[in-house]
């Protein structure tokens, strides 16, 4: 065995080992040791359109995740299974004889990137300390800026909180309300509650001989729909069911919950009684049963 070869495979292991030694450091938040997948990063900033950008000179460390090797590698892009020690030793066999490889391919979206093609090469780079990589790149774009280093469960954060700032910015829900804590723990509810007062709008305005404006529908709207249904939240204590979630996550649950039931029975059925049945019925199992009923639809 030549002693590039033997230095290649000495390469992996110690790469490997770098990766068991950040997933047992972050043995209690295991997502954080994990890499980040493109399908779904892609999923929660929702890019507009994609460009071709050709080649670039890519920093290694804004490749913060892969196309479909996302299991394969850790967080810092350290293999994680044996299966891939061939493929490896072989990339870094060429990195150790000064072989120039061809050029990756990766996606960039909210200012990281993914590897399309390329994962081992990648891998090699991060473990020999290269700061940057020739990249055919193909950029999707996104208003949403992200930082490298972040989980998954941040990055969703990062997207709700570019949410409500849009929200808020380009209703004034906040100056027509004072009321500026309308928050929630997962990405695109912000849309649904500005469907729910154009609903309201709209019911408002049948009476009406001269249409109601916006401003006055987002106020109404706040002061006799939402602040009600939230008001029943807390004299009921229903959020002792759902730690982490949001009253304004029970709020949107609530409201679709009552509508199937209206649906269901044909009847109004009070609030009061919609919050015990809903409790009882679903408590923290809810939030995984709106999922899937969110995703089936989708």
């Amino acid at each position: 065995m030549s002693n590039v070869h033997t230095q290649a495979e000495d390469d992996f292991f110690r790469a490997r080992n770098k990766a068991l030694f950040n997933e047992v450091q972050h043995f209690v938040n295991q997502e954080e040791s994990h890499l980040l997948s493109f399908n779904d990063i892609k999923q929660l900033l929702k890019p507009k359109n994609e460009v071709y950008l050709g080649m670039q000179v890519v920093p290694v460390d804004l490749i913060a995740g892969s196309e479909g090797r996302y299991t394969d590698f850790d967080s810092h892009f350290f293999p994680k299974n044996m299966h891939l020690k061939t493929r490896w030793a072989h990339i870094d066999e060429a990195h150790l004889t000064d072989v120039i490889l061809p050029p990756i391919k990766l996606y960039e979206i909210g200012g990281l990137y993914f590897v399309r093609d390329g994962n081992h090469r990648v891998s090699v780079a991060r473990a020999k300390g290269v700061e940057c990589i020739d990249a055919e790149v193909v950029s999707l774009k996104s208003e949403i800026k992200l930082k490298p280093g972040l989980s998954r469960k941040q990055i969703q954060k990062e997207v709700i909180n570019y949410e409500k700032r849009v929200f808020y910015m380009e209703t004034n829900f906040g100056d027509i309300t004072d009321f500026w804590k309308l928050d929630f723990s997962t990405p695109g509810q912000y849309d649904v509650i500005y469907n729910h007062i154009l609903t309201h709008k709209y019911f408002i305005n049948q009476n009406q001989t001269e249409e109601i404006s916006m401003p006055d529908a987002i106020l109404s709207w706040y002061e006799n729909v939402y602040c009600p249904v939230i008001e029943v939240v807390h004299r009921r204590h229903i959020m002792r069911k759902f730690k982490g979630r949001t009253t304004s996550d029970m709020y949107v649950w609530l409201i679709k919950y009552w509508d199937e039931l209206k649906t269901k029975f044909g009847s109004e059925i009070p609030l009061d009684d919609v919050t015990d049945g809903f409790k009882q019925e679903f408590g923290m199992g809810f939030f995984r049963h709106f999922l899937k009923n969110k995703k089936s639809k989708s």
